[in-house]
């Protein structure tokens, strides 16, 4: 691995969520086998993200075709959405999990106005929905469209499975990026210099467990989320009884023992989980965590719960400069994802 330069040596940086975006790039849902029996469903659900992403920044999403365009302005136009901010992509894809597949884009500590993307390899969580070539093509497309650098590690990572602070902190899990359906040729030590050199970071820390229900085998994006540089937001289960009990219980242990770059503990802000969903017999990987932070609100999953609310409240205690708002994922999450799992942020230049 140290036979060329990597985007941390060039200066490069994946900045944080919370950091000011250019836009949010999304991938129109389209697979009726991600969501059996429900596609129609989402459509209102998720042209309403669309419509709170749109009041503050571009909404870039990649259809297959000028009528799958033209089907997803029909659903857009529904809502106050501002269609100037609305731009369309014909790059086709398999699915809809933008995080997953979508670009990450980075940004140039050394050089203003600089941008690159990095092209992870994408096998659909461990070779779970084939095909998914189109899908692992994406980024490639974006980078030729704007004449940016692509960088190519050649090994798997999902958007899902990554959450960054934007000074050098990385948090991830076991249950995830050491599965042996991503890279059984790499060790955790291995793993990390990937992260570091990829990514721009210094420090990776790891908790252990996803949540069930969760096909991606455990990320990130359900469990544990950066609120700002050092504080998280991680869901613990409540009920004692529940199966997620034990697992939350032990992510939290683990991140009360970390510290950061500075030595400072993190300061963790308790998430209750929902109620369990389950829909045909099966438990759905509901989490408040879901969560994507835009320029100016907070989109949260709402799963008709009763703990919706306090949910709610306890995101937006946490978020003293954007509204949070709620948006009823109950449909959304028999696809297995939500929000986060959906959209993949574009960094506003530095």
């Amino acid at each position: 691995m140290n036979s060329k330069l990597f985007p941390k040596d060039l200066g490069y940086y994946f900045p944080a969520e919370f950091a000011k975006h250019e836009a949010t790039w999304l991938s129109w849902p389209h697979k009726e086998a991600s969501w059996p029996g429900k596609i129609d469903a989402i459509y209102p659900n998720y042209a309403e993200f669309i419509q709170y992403l749109s009041f503050s920044e571009k909404v870039r999403i990649n259809v297959n075709d000028e009528g799958m365009k033209e089907f997803a302005l029909s659903h857009i136009q529904k809502t106050a959405a501002d269609l100037n901010n609305i731009e369309f992509f014909i790059h086709a894809t398999n699915d809809a999990w933008c995080r997953d597949h979508g670009p990450a884009f980075l940004l140039n500590k050394k050089i203003r106005n600089k941008k690159a993307i990095i092209d992870w390899d994408y096998n659909a969580w461990g070779n779970k929905y084939p095909p998914f070539d189109l899908d692992d093509y994406i980024p490639t497309l974006i980078g030729q469209h704007y004449d940016l650098l692509v960088f190519y590690p050649d090994i798997i990572m999902e958007g899902g499975a990554v959450e960054f602070n934007g000074a050098g902190s990385l948090l991830t899990s076991t249950a995830c990026l050491l599965n042996k359906n991503r890279n059984p040729k790499l060790n955790q030590t291995q793993i990390e210099q990937y992260l570091i050199n990829y990514y721009g970071v210094e420090q990776v820390l790891w908790v252990n467990e996803g949540i069930v229900g969760d096909d991606t085998d455990g990320h990130i994006d359900d469990t544990v989320r950066f609120v700002n540089e050092d504080t998280v937001m991680t869901v613990v289960e409540e009920n004692k009884n529940d199966e997620n009990h034990p697992l939350l219980q032990n992510n939290l242990r683990q991140l009360k023992e970390m510290r950061l770059l500075n030595g400072k503990q993190l300061n963790i802000i308790e998430l209750p989980m929902p109620d369990a969903v389950v829909y045909d017999g099966q438990r759905l990987p509901a989490s408040y965590a879901n969560f994507y932070i835009c320029n100016e609100y907070v989109i949260v999953p709402t799963f008709q719960s009763k703990k919706d609310d306090k949910a709610l409240q306890i995101i937006q205690s946490a978020f003293k400069d954007r509204d949070v708002i709620g948006i009823d994922s109950t449909d959304i999450i028999w696809g297995l994802g939500s929000f986060h799992c959906l959209s993949q942020q574009e960094p506003a230049a530095s």
